[in-house]
């Protein structure tokens, strides 16, 4: 099986053949169709957030399931498939919660993973995944069962980047209609966070990016302002916006503590920041706590946009369907794994919204 394997850390990935061992308990291996480049990928492969090597990073994938291990319930040989990050074991207090996406119990693959190089060195398969591969082999609860109605290639996009964006406004702040909405950062979770906020009917809805390629991507997802904060004063087009007040939601999209102290200057008195993208370790923002106390405004914290898989996929299948939700628009580039750290320059120099490798003929 061949992957691109990271050697060290912020250099080109290397495509090689590992070995990838059978499912056992409650896992199932899949054949990968595609697998998206997030950000979040990049962040990783760069070290922002340490951990072991060699490893195999991809984490926004699909496929046809290949193998099933024992215990496998509900997944199938022969499946159409989402492969997510999203790993949860249905009986700990957040998954009965109804918050399977901050499941924190461990499973015999964090310590025993599946992927080796032939020599037998044991390879990490980063972000619970390891999709820039041929297969994979996670835990049955990362899959869902996706119709033929759904393109592979754009269904890889659900696995990360669409429900981090549209969940964050759907599911986290649950943003009301008519409400004042502000996205910082247009790559491909902040643009899903504005076709999330005009999927509920918010009002403006205020794009906010330094690549003008991007704003105007933001306007074709339902954005109906945007501001380039290097062409304009954004707190006071935004004050100009919204009758004075400031923005009732800000929605945080890129990795960044400068643009999450910009956020709270955006919000509005009893606004709520969300903050969605994931900056390096260890880095830090400051804040004036006595105001946001004295504003009543809130700061929310959104992973993979709150999601419940087999809850809300199948709804974003069928707003797909109908027309509803954009999904090919957002794939800018298809590539062969060959050619993963070319897809990867593309989308590093911001000159993609989401680039695609493309695994055979599955698609």
């Amino acid at each position: 099986m061949k992957a691109a394997v990271c050697r060290e850390f912020g250099q080109p990935l290397h495509i090689e053949e590992l070995a990838l061992a059978s499912p056992e308990e409650g896992e199932v291996k899949v054949k990968l169709a595609a697998c998206a480049i997030c950000h979040s990928d990049i962040t990783y492969m760069d070290g922002g957030w340490g951990g072991t090597l060699p490893m195999v990073f991809g984490h926004e994938a699909s496929g046809i399931v290949e193998e099933v291990g024992p215990g496998v319930s509900k997944i199938a040989v022969g499946d159409r498939v989402l492969v997510t990050l999203i790993r949860s074991c249905g009986h700990c207090p957040d998954c009965e919660n109804g918050e399977p996406y901050v499941c924190g119990m461990s499973f015999p693959i964090d310590t025993d993973g599946r992927l080796t190089t032939m020599g037998g060195e044991k390879v990490v398969q980063a972000l619970k995944t390891g999709a820039f591969a041929e297969a994979v082999v996670v835990d049955q609860s990362q899959l869902v069962v996706i119709p033929s109605s759904l393109p592979l290639d754009a269904a890889s996009l659900l696995s990360c980047g669409v429900i981090t964006g549209l969940g964050a406004v759907v599911n986290t702040a649950k943003v009301d209609y008519g409400s004042s909405v502000v996205v910082i950062g247009c790559g491909g979770v902040g643009l899903n966070a504005v076709q999330g906020a005009a999927l509920v009917t918010a009002y403006p809805i205020i794009a906010m990016d330094l690549v003008e390629s991007k704003l105007k991507a933001a306007l074709d997802f339902g954005a109906t302002h945007i501001i380039n904060p290097l062409a304009n004063d954004a707190g006071e087009k935004i004050r100009e916006l919204t009758k004075g007040r400031g923005a009732d939601y800000v929605f945080v999209a890129a990795g960044s503590p400068k643009a999450f102290e910009q956020g709270l200057e955006l919000l509005a008195p009893s606004g709520t920041l969300v903050i969605v993208g994931m900056p390096p370790t260890g880095q830090k923002i400051s804040l004036e706590a006595g105001n946001i106390a004295g504003a009543g405004q809130k700061i929310l914290g959104s992973k993979m946009g709150s999601t419940r898989l087999r809850i809300d996929i199948p709804k974003l299948v069928k707003l797909y369907e109908n027309g509803r939700l954009k999904l090919d628009e957002l794939i800018t580039g298809r590539y062969p794994l060959e050619k993963i750290n070319e897809a990867i320059d593309e989308v590093r120099a911001d000159k993609a919204l989401r680039n695609v490798i493309i695994f055979g003929e599955t698609l």
